[in-house]
């Protein structure tokens, strides 16, 4: 049986986003899924557990919010990418109707960031790291974009997990050579996918 990873995409996107086939590609042999996660968490952390539960995933892979939401995945391997440790702040910034960025598979072209969603968010962050073990940050790796103009947390994830992160030339939004030089080796070598 192959490896499998489930990919968790972050905000104003969908399981199509770039990074999901980025991973198709150079995993080759790996499957990917990257379903459509539900933006609000109350929505979003029960259909990742049930995906977890149904496909019993080697990997999971958050990318910004997905890495938020990705870290509370516990018991599971996991890589996180450009993640926020706190977001609720930020997502007040930008309340109101928002698009989609890249195509959901139900037609939704617009979502809407509202108080009860940040609401729901900042009370994850007040304990978000609860239950974090060392078995726990022993399965956790983190990719951090040097160049990210949206995300800056590397070092709240190595007071948290104890360790650095992995720092890459780049911005929020990894591109192909960055992907294939930086993260998908890292995990390759994190998994022993070697």
């Amino acid at each position: 049986m192959s490896q499998r990873i489930l990919f968790i995409h972050g905000l104003a996107s969908s399981g199509k986003y770039k990074m999901a086939d980025q991973l198709r590609i150079l995993l080759k042999g790996v499957e990917v899924l990257s379903p459509d996660v539900p933006f609000d968490p109350d929505e979003a952390l029960p259909f990742l557990r049930n995906l977890c539960d149904e496909f019993q995933p080697d990997l999971l892979v958050g990318h910004s919010l997905g890495g938020f939401i990705t870290q509370k995945l516990r018991g599971w391997r996991k890589a996180l990418v450009n993640a926020p440790f706190y977001s609720s702040d930020y997502l007040r910034t930008m309340k109101g109707e928002m698009q989609w960025l890249s195509p959901r598979a139900d037609g939704a072209k617009t979502f809407m960031i509202t108080d009860e969603i940040c609401d729901k968010y900042k009370e994850l962050e007040l304990h978000e790291f609860d239950g974090l073990t060392q078995e726990e940050m022993d399965r956790t790796i983190a990719f951090f974009a040097k160049d990210d103009n949206v995300v800056r947390h590397g070092d709240i994830y190595e007071q948290r997990y104890g360790k650095p992160g992995i720092s890459y030339p780049g911005g929020h939004q990894p591109i192909f050579p960055e992907m294939k030089q930086y993260i998908v080796p890292a995990i390759k070598d994190f998994c022993g996918w070697l």
